[in-house]
C-alpha cells in the first residue's frame, strides 16, 4: 500500500529500486514530506530514498481529513503500514491526541521517530512490527485507523477482521482503508461506508464502526 500505485507503502511490498541508492541497498532521505494542514502545516519532513515508499499526495490527503472533519480532535489513532507516516504526521497536526505509527521496516520506522523528534511531538509513538503480528495482541481501542496494506497480497481482509475480533476499535471508530481499484474488500458486517473515492490504480475508502 513492487504493488502497482502506492502512497504509503510497507517494505512487506515486492518491488523494483527505483534509484541507484535502492538498488545498493543504502537509504538516504532526499525526498521531503510536507504537512499540508494543523498546527504543523507547511513542515517538510524527509522521506527515504526507498523502493516504492514516496507520500501520500497532498490531494489524496486533503480529500481523506475533509472527510474526517473534527473527528481527529482529541482522538487515539493507528496508523498501520506506516510507510511515511504521511497519515498520521497529518494526525497529530490537527489534535490527535495520539497516534501509534506502525512500521515493519526498521529503518524506515527509525525516519519515522526521528520526524517525531523533529516536530516536538511527544504523542507520536513508532513500533517496527509486522502489522498483522501487532494486530494480535489487543491494546487500546483506537478511534480511527489508517490502514493500507500492500497490494495484491491478500492483506485488507485480515486486517480489518484482526481490527474487529480483536477489539482494537473504539464504538464509533472510523476505519480508513485503501486497496486496488480491483478488489472489493472484505469488512466487517458492522463497518458501514461511508465515503469512497478512486485515484489512480486504487480505491480509497472511509468507514464507519457501528457498536455490535
Amino acid at each position: 500500500m513492487k504493488r502497482q500505485r502506492s502512497s504509503r507503502p510497507s517494505t512487506s511490498r515486492p518491488s523494483t529500486p527505483r534509484s541507484s541508492t535502492a538498488r545498493h541497498g543504502s537509504a538516504k532521505p532526499p525526498g521531503k514530506l510536507r504537512i499540508i494542514g494543523g498546527d504543523f502545516r507547511r513542515r517538510q519532513l524527509p522521506v527515504l530514498d526507498h523502493p516504492g515508499l514516496r507520500p501520500t499526495p497532498d490531494r489524496v490527503r486533503e480529500t481523506l481529513f475533509n472527510w474526517l472533519g473534527q473527528h481527529l480532535f482529541g482522538k487515539q489513532v493507528l496508523d498501520l503500514f506506516s510507510g511515511t507516516g504521511a497519515l498520521g504526521f497529518e494526525a497529530l497536526s490537527r489534535g490527535a491526541s495520539h497516534v501509534t505509527f506502525v512500521e515493519r521496516d526498521a529503518r524506515v520506522a527509525a525516519l519515522i521517530s526521528e520526524n517525531i523528534i523533529t516536530l516536538g511531538a511527544s504523542n507520536g509513538r513508532v513500533v517496527s512490527a509486522d502489522a498483522l503480528t501487532f494486530l494480535s495482541h489487543p491494546c487500546q481501542p483506537a478511534d480511527v485507523v489508517f490502514l493500507d496494506p500492500p497490494f495484491y497480497q491478500g492483506l485488507a481482509a485480515s486486517c480489518c477482521s484482526a481490527l474487529e475480533t480483536r477489539c482494537w476499535l473504539a464504538d464509533d471508530a472510523m476505519i480508513y482503508l485503501e486497496t486496488e481499484k480491483s478488489l472489493s474488500p472484505e469488512v466487517p458486517s458492522n463497518w458501514q461506508l461511508y465515503r469512497e473515492t478512486q485515484a489512480g490504480e486504487s480505491t480509497a475508502r472511509l468507514y464507519l464502526r457501528k457498536p455490535v
